[in-house]
């Protein structure tokens, strides 16, 4: 069954593994979560575990808020998510999920929201090469031809200029290399999406061997 939890991306570092090989990791800052509802079949139609993770301000929740947090004991929390897949004989409502869920040498999936980088041409969002920049050359970093003459359209999927980053993106199979439960740290092997200080979900890889 699956498992996981939500936190904020720290930053990257690198630690030496016991046989001296140089990691890069990300440290993730993952405070105890709360379990602020069990759906159920025959209440919701599913079932899953909403999670609760960092407290916000009693004035900048609405009435619905403060009585669904209300159940659970707890004050607003700012991020809420889902858990799907999950053994739910193994969650109370005001429950807290801490990083001892996992261990080291688990397998995880990380998801985020990617870092925007705006508008941006097909030369940096597609990957696509110049043309010549001098000798009387029309074509610098132009999309290119927009395909053939008789459709007179433009076809779907054609890579165009256009908004870049800021997408949900999920990394998959990244190895967790240490858990410091004092400290509510996770250290995974590698990169996830995300600037510093962005909100992550950290759940049980899905594609595991």
């Amino acid at each position: 069954m699956a498992k996981g939890i939500l936190g904020r991306k720290i930053g990257m570092t690198q630690i030496f593994a016991e046989d001296g090989q140089l990691l890069p990791v990300t440290v993730i800052e993952a405070a105890p979560n709360v379990v602020l509802q069990k759906k159920t079949v025959e209440t919701d139609g599913y079932e899953a575990v909403q999670i609760g993770f960092e407290d916000k301000r009693e004035k900048l929740a609405n009435k619905p808020e403060k009585g669904h947090v209300a159940k659970a004991e707890t004050a607003p929390k700012r991020f809420v998510r889902e858990l799907k897949n999950v053994n739910l004989d193994e969650y109370e409502v005001g429950q807290e999920i801490k990083v001892d869920i996992f261990a080291e040498g688990d397998v995880v999936d990380v998801t985020g929201i990617s870092k925007g980088k705006g508008f941006q041409g097909v030369i940096k969002r597609h990957g696509q090469s110049r043309g010549p920049m001098s000798h009387g050359s029309h074509f610098h970093r132009s999309p290119g031809s927009m395909g053939p003459v008789d459709p007179a359209r433009v076809f779907k999927q054609k890579k165009l200029p256009g908004q870049m980053g800021g997408q949900k993106i999920t990394v998959q199979n990244l190895q967790i290399v240490k858990v410091d439960a004092e400290r509510n740290l996770i250290l995974v092997k590698g990169n996830v999406p995300g600037p510093r200080k962005a909100m992550l979900e950290i759940k049980t890889g899905i594609k595991v061997k």
